[in-house]
């Protein structure tokens, strides 16, 4: 990693007002983002629009072929894990070869930091609608995370979405972690973590993370494998 930190490109859906400030939040001093943003409806996502939302993010993907940046976050938990591991994996092989970058998806990114920190039965907060979290719970399933208990806000629209507030993210994870858990994880990278995270580990006495949270991590591992 650069002592000055890392230099990332970030995709995100155009509704999306909180991963760029927590991104740099979670990253180390010095970091910088340049966000693009992903052109979609105001519903929610769903697996129908997933391919139409795909075709945008390659598309606007190529505005980054020429910057100055280390590596490309593709910033939405849900275009990712509705997708399934394998073509999350193609999306972001895709988007480097658009892009002549690494890429991280923060769908990866959820994986490869539960795996990091050893959780193979979670408790799960998400945002999303039931069929959504059908998807999410498949996507974990089938990379070895089982999911012992899920909560949704299952919000409509994607202002439904932004009036989720701190408060209410950890109230709902307060009511949804067990004993029997490894960790908490929160999923999608709209909603706002960053101050409840630490308060909800000391208290669970075990990992709360979140989208954002592990794909700063994963934006880390990635730049040090590259260096």
């Amino acid at each position: 990693m650069k002592p000055d930190g890392l230099r990332i490109g970030l995709m995100v859906p155009a509704n999306n007002t909180t991963m760029e400030s927590e991104l740099l939040a979670w990253l180390p001093a010095g970091s910088t983002c340049r966000t693009l943003r992903i052109p979609r409806g105001k519903g929610t996502l769903t697996p129908k629009d997933l391919p139409a939302y795909v075709g945008q993010a390659m598309e606007t993907a190529a505005e980054f072929a020429g910057d100055s940046i280390d590596l490309v976050v593709y910033g939405c938990t849900a275009a990712g894990f509705m997708a399934g591991p394998s073509r999350d994996a193609e999306i972001a092989a895709e988007l480097s070869e658009i892009t002549r970058k690494p890429v991280v998806t923060t769908a990866s990114a959820m994986i490869a930091a539960l795996r990091h920190l050893g959780a193979r039965n979670i408790a799960l907060v998400t945002p999303y609608l039931d069929l959504v979290n059908e998807r999410l719970r498949a996507f974990l399933e089938q990379s070895g995370i089982a999911v012992e208990i899920l909560a949704s806000f299952r919000a409509q629209t994607v202002d439904d979405l932004a009036a989720i507030t701190p408060a209410q993210i950890a109230a709902l994870s307060r009511e949804v972690m067990r004993a029997s858990c490894d960790a908490l994880f929160i999923a999608c990278s709209q909603l706002p973590t960053r101050e409840i995270l630490p308060d909800l580990e000391r208290g669970f006495g075990r990992p709360a993370w979140s989208s954002i949270r592990a794909t700063a991590w994963q934006a880390e591992q990635a730049t040090r494998v590259v260096a």
